[in-house]
């Protein structure tokens, strides 16, 4: 069962010395255990109660005795460094864990991320990810631990009863010291205020996870994997140091209990001595037995926790092991700023079934084309469209722009020269300026902030968002919500609009962005959309045929066909099929989904 999570204990490497120490300390726990004691009832209790003990000085039973809470303590401290150093290297191997997972969900294509429940994914992120942890950590620990425990005892069992012949058995029971009480009271409060800061922060990080799903198309087209990954990394290190809080209270409360039990035993041993007790040698193969019990038992606890941390490891699995069939080139081709001429030879696509999407499309659009993709619902365009982004792989044929294969290009140069504007545009939950700001190309080279903060505020004024920008409370500081819910629907637009301004790209890809406001914002936004089209090719996704009255080209899909091209003119004449959507949508009747 051990082998089946081999590959994964690579993450102990990162955490060398937490684990030395872990391990250090579990030998030792288990020698204290298994035949520290034992061998303490055996030789040093014979001390006080062997012939001639009524000659034994009270101070030297005194010093006795105090190595029974000695060698407690000793077990104590060795446990309570195997169990927080232990805690401390699996919660780093779990921050270890859910980036990686974080980081292959970046690198997977949008037809995995579409294809699986968002609910699922942030389960096997998180909860998933605590369960491998919980596992790898438990093997590291009770592995080491809990052996040596048993070797230990087992040898002293050995040891003990070669040497003891014939005597009797006497066991004395030592009622639990009420001071523990105190201890248990403390530790409860702590874990309880703790409790609900780890809570708070383990929020915190299913949010980051959520907002990024929910944002993949947008998180993909600015190019904003890494950032993304940063502000995870940042959530998952605030949740870490909750959790140390609570394995610093919770694990000291054993010890602490085991300490203050220790120092009623010695108590007991001198009131026994005073008393004129005798304790029989015997009972050390007795407390040798019983320490070999521990162990065992949670050997066996530990390989169920192995099969669990199996089925754990299988959902992670499907996420760890997915292809990533959307990648760099190895030689990418050098790209700087694109035209936008854009060509479609014979492409072919489907999603995971069989039934295609896309049937051997070809079509150009040279650069500086607005052109409007209509048709009914389910007829491609979206899909078309998301080609060009390289969001999904052409199962045939290919897509290039100014004659270079989009494979060809390094995703971050090919995204760099596309804009994209949805239809219902996603904001994350962070001000107004930052959320403009992931519209700019990254760049190398150090950026004057003045100049920066002056560019958004260009780009805002450009998409008439400015105005209503400084009306707010702490303008562009104004943290917006999750996906901007503070904001009304025209407002989330022309903040989508002001990013396509700073980004300034020479493709725009247009999802309807005017189909869902009211008059007022409409107008406002169709403004903004006129001066962004000036001299970029634009493919608007038409779902209503208002919005492609300065389309230059309008390409006319049907079940994954391009079957017309040509402008409004051309096609109303020209097209049945194109008649007949636009006479359904101006004659007032239901409007189709286009």
């Amino acid at each position: 069962m051990i082998r089946r999570f081999r590959p994964y204990f690579k993450y102990l490497g990162a955490v060398r010395g937490p684990i030395a120490i872990a391990i250090g300390s579990g030998f030792l726990y288990g020698a204290a255990s298994g035949a520290g004691l034992p061998l303490l009832v055996k030789y040093v209790f014979p001390r006080i109660f062997g012939p001639g003990n009524e000659a034994v000085p009270l101070l030297h039973v005194i010093l006795v005795a105090a190595y029974i809470p000695l060698i407690f303590a000793l077990r104590a401290l060795s446990g309570y460094l195997n169990s927080y150093f232990t805690q401390l290297a699996g919660v780093r191997v779990l921050e270890a864990l859910r980036l990686d997972y974080f980081r292959r969900l970046q690198a997977l294509p949008l037809s995995f991320v579409q294809g699986n429940q968002t609910g699922d994914l942030m389960s096997r992120g998180l909860s998933d990810t605590q369960q491998l942890q919980f596992t790898l950590t438990l093997v590291a620990n009770d592995g080491i631990k809990q052996p040596a425990t048993l070797i230990s005892a087992l040898a002293a069992v050995t040891y003990l009863a070669f040497t003891a012949q014939g005597a009797g058995l006497a066991l004395i029971c030592l009622a639990v010291v009420p001071l523990t009480v105190f201890p248990i009271r403390f530790v409860g409060r702590k874990v309880i205020k703790r409790a609900a800061q780890m809570q708070s922060q383990l929020g915190d990080v299913s949010s980051r996870l959520s907002e990024n799903l929910s944002a993949a198309r947008e998180v993909r087209a600015f190019g904003l994997e890494e950032r993304e990954s940063s502000r995870f990394a940042a959530a998952c290190r605030a949740l870490i140091t909750s959790q140390m809080k609570i394995v610093k209270y919770a694990q000291a409360l054993t010890p602490a209990i085991e300490v203050i039990s220790a120092a009623g035993i010695a108590v007991t041993l001198v009131y026994a001595y005073r008393s004129g007790l005798q304790l029989e040698t015997f009972i050390a193969l007795i407390t040798a037995l019983y320490s070999s019990y521990e162990p065992v038992k949670k050997l066996g606890a530990l390989n169920n926790e192995l099969k669990r941390g199996s089925a754990a490891l299988d959902r992670l699995e499907m996420v760890l092991n997915e292809p990533i069939t959307i990648a760099d080139p190895a030689e990418p081709a050098r790209v700087d700023r694109l035209l936008g001429d854009i060509a479609f030879d014979r492409v072919s696509f489907a999603y995971k079934s069989d039934v295609p999407v896309l049937r051997d499309v070809s079509v150009v659009i040279p650069a500086g084309t607005v052109c409007a993709l209509v048709g009914p619902s389910g007829a491609g365009k979206s899909t078309f469209a998301n080609l060009v982004p390289r969001f999904f792989e052409v199962a045939a044929g290919r897509v290039t722009i100014d004659a270079i294969d989009v494979r060809a290009m390094r995703l971050a140069d090919l995204r760099r020269n596309i804009a994209v504007v949805a239809q219902e545009p996603v904001l994350f939950n962070d001000t107004i300026y930052a959320n403009i700001l992931i519209g700019r190309p990254a760049r190398s080279e150090p950026v004057d902030p003045v100049a920066e903060r002056a560019a958004v505020e260009q780009a805002a004024r450009d998409a008439f968002a400015h105005d209503f920008i400084a009306t707010l409370p702490n303008g562009y500081d104004t943290v917006v919500g999750e996906r901007g819910t503070s904001l009304s629907g025209g407002q989330r637009q022309r903040i989508a609009l002001a990013r396509a301004f700073l980004r300034n790209a020479p493709i725009l890809i247009l999802d309807e962005a005017t189909s869902a406001l009211d008059g007022d914002s409409e107008a406002a936004v169709q403004l903004a959309l006129k001066k962004l089209m000036s001299g970029k090719t634009v493919l608007i996704i038409a779902h209503r045929f208002s919005t492609i009255r300065d389309a230059t080209k309008i390409l006319v899909f049907e079940r994954g066909q391009i079957v017309s091209t040509g402008s409004h003119g051309e096609l109303y004449s020209g097209s049945p099929l194109y008649k007949s959507l636009y006479d359904r949508q101006s004659h007032g009747v239901l409007q189709p989904a286009l």
